[in-house]
């Protein structure tokens, strides 16, 4: 199990840049960039780097993470089995994200992982002495994005986000039975930490993945544009006007048939309907299922006579 503190990985595609219809949004971004803004013009390029993993399982599951965040680029620093990439567990747990694995590359050292890499976030549940400062995610991203982070060690590490055009932000996560070294922790801007349970927070890896990754992303959304949220159903088609004149008369039809409507004292029944099914809005579906129930009002008022 992986603790909930999480590191900070880069980038919006393998390549770092946006395409299609976000890439007009990105664009639009720049262009809307003033003058003395030092806030990242550029999205900054998104990579994970997983260190010792030893489930093949999690890596799948981790691509499966990344994927549905629009993340792509994954890297596995001396993981267990040289072959995790392939191995059943992997492809199965990917769910679909096997394009990811595909990608993913393997490397010996976190060194060979972190090539092109400008900031670096780290994972620790251990305490310890000393060490880069403690975040929550979101309140990470928006100093990070904004340009709003202190000087570290007399270097202000987020300048690259703006005058560096090759900009990568890495997420390290460590090994699930022990967590990250300490020698590697020293070396990020910062260890982000999950919110969670004081009596338990540790995360599976693929869920803490799942979490940085979403946050990530909706920091990315707000300054560089995001992905649009598909509706769940259909946009319902209202009935327009004369649909509902024809519904009403069905219904004022049947109401006499039923006597409930004394055709030579109306008073204000249809008036009064009128505004109930203003307010409903029904759609024609709901206008084919009303004047169904009308029909069958009639066909009950002629059986009795």
């Amino acid at each position: 199990m992986l603790p909930t503190q999480a590191l900070c990985g880069s980038g919006l595609g393998r390549d770092g840049r946006f395409h299609g219809r976000c890439a007009a949004i990105a664009a639009k971004a720049s262009h809307d960039h003033r003058p003395g803004d030092n806030r990242p013009m550029q999205a900054p390029r998104t990579r994970f780097v997983l260190i010792d993993t030893s489930h093949a399982g999690n890596v799948g599951a981790v691509a499966r993470a990344m994927k549905v965040m629009g993340f792509d680029d994954l890297v596995l620093v001396n993981p267990r089995w040289p072959d995790v990439l392939t191995r059943p567990e992997a492809i199965e747990r990917a769910s679909g994200a096997t394009d990811v694995l595909a990608r993913a590359r393997t490397v010996p050292t976190l060194d060979d992982a972190l090539h092109g890499m400008t900031h670096l976030c780290a994972t620790a549940m251990t305490p310890r002495d000393f060490g880069p400062p403690t975040r929550a995610p979101r309140v990470h991203f928006e100093l990070l994005l904004n340009q709003e982070l202190p000087a570290l060690d007399g270097q202000a590490p987020e300048a690259d986000l703006a005058q560096n055009t090759e900009q990568g932000v890495a997420f390290l996560f460590g090994s699930e039975r022990y967590g990250m070294k300490n020698e590697d922790v020293y070396r990020c801007h910062v260890a982000l930490s999950i919110p969670t349970h004081p009596d338990y927070g540790s995360l599976n890896i693929a869920a803490a993945v799942q979490l940085i990754a979403y946050d990530w992303r909706l920091a990315l959304a707000a300054r560089f544009g995001g992905f649009d949220i598909a509706p769940a159903v259909r946009e319902p088609v209202r009935a327009d006007a004369p649909q509902m004149a024809g519904m009403l008369a069905h219904w004022q039809q049947a109401l006499i048939d039923i006597d409930f409507l004394d055709p030579a004292a109306p008073k204000k029944l249809m008036p009064r309907l009128q505004q109930l099914f203003n307010r409903a809005q029904p759609t024609v579906e709901e206008i084919h299922i009303l004047r169904g129930i009308a029909k069958a009002m009639q066909a009950a008022a002629g059986r009795r006579r």
